[in-house]
């Protein structure tokens, strides 16, 4: 007999405002045509000056509870994934505990940028095989808005908000690969990198929380070549092929990043959740937005195998293989 995790439902949350590439055209030197050949934004959706990530934790949370159909004293723990938290402390987790009414628990952020969802499902799925709790509340949220450079016309087009969050359940498994469940979980850091995706300050150094600075084609480069391991290395632990995997879900930041890792699966663009045309790079919030859109579209089904996928600054990267 052994414990896994499922994930037993999905919840998101966007910002009303939408911003288009034509509205960007107005704000600095760029073009749809520019934006659209270089990631495949047509648009992204940008909180209201008032409104927190916390904000909108909460309300993805929310959502997904209510599709598990589980009351706040059901949820043993929180677990946030976030680059951009409300406050320095408390964390993000909190307030979602606290507004959502969640009974004392663990609660806490993870701090991996665009990697922090799969950071975040991996430190969720092994309290649960520890058997420390058996409902937890993961979430990716993000409002990015807040640390963009509105003039450097390489960063401000990418980035966008919002929040996407599931519920991870135990659930006995005697199945192996053919049970729902996480099967495997793969993370990885390179801190010599860090400098090719970072922010120009922050809390101790600078005294705010500065603006993204990236080097775009280095960044691109490696992402290629570190989704394409971490791909590779989640079908050789597992020992399956490519053809096991019904949906890629990737971590939406680059059209051309996502055509390049399903090429490597030899896997159709029809078997790719894609929503970074309407999303926007939404750092940590995007693979479980994306998620939520496909299940909620009825595209990803139950019992169909998903290999979840993402790289982020630090540089961080990783993946996921859960069948849902």
């Amino acid at each position: 007999m052994s414990v896994t995790s499922i994930i037993l439902s999905t919840g998101s949350y966007l910002p009303e405002r939408i911003l288009t590439n034509a509205e960007l055209e107005k704000m600095v030197d760029t073009t749809d045509e520019w934006i659209t050949q270089r990631s495949g934004i047509k648009q992204r959706h940008i909180a209201a000056e008032n409104e927190t990530t916390g904000d909108m934790a909460v309300k993805a949370a929310r959502k997904a509870m209510e599709a598990a159909n589980l009351s706040p004293d059901d949820i043993d723990g929180v677990i946030v994934a976030t680059t951009t938290p409300d406050r320095t402390f408390p964390s993000v987790a909190v307030k979602v505990q606290g507004d959502l009414d969640i009974k004392p628990g663990l609660a806490f952020d993870v701090q991996a940028v665009c990697t922090g969802f799969v950071y975040a499902l991996t430190v969720a799925d092994n309290f649960i095989k520890m058997g420390q709790a058996k409902n937890i509340l993961v979430i990716g949220a993000e409002k990015m808005s807040s640390v963009v450079d509105w003039t450097d016309r390489t960063t401000c087009v990418l980035f966008a908000d919002g929040a996407g969050a599931v519920v991870l359940q135990a659930k006995e498994n005697n199945d192996g690969l053919k049970g729902q469940g996480i099967h495997s979980t793969h993370l990885y850091a390179n801190g010599k990198q860090r400098e090719m995706l970072q922010t120009s300050g922050g809390v101790s150094s600078t005294g705010d929380n500065g603006t993204i600075e990236m080097q775009g084609r280095e960044v691109f480069k490696y992402a290629v070549s570190y989704m394409s391991e971490v791909v590779g290395e989640v079908l050789e632990h597992n020992n399956i092929t490519p053809d096991a995997i019904d949906w890629l879900v990737p971590h939406q930041a680059n059209i051309r990043i996502i055509e390049s890792t399903a090429k490597k699966l030899h896997m159709s663009m029809d078997q790719v959740v894609v929503t970074v045309d309407h999303h926007g790079n939404t750092s940590a919030a995007s693979i479980p937005l994306a998620l939520d859109e496909a299940v909620r579209d009825g595209k990803i089904k139950r019992d169909q195998m998903l290999l979840i996928e993402a790289m982020g600054g630090g540089l961080t990267w990783g993946a996921a293989l859960v069948r849902f």
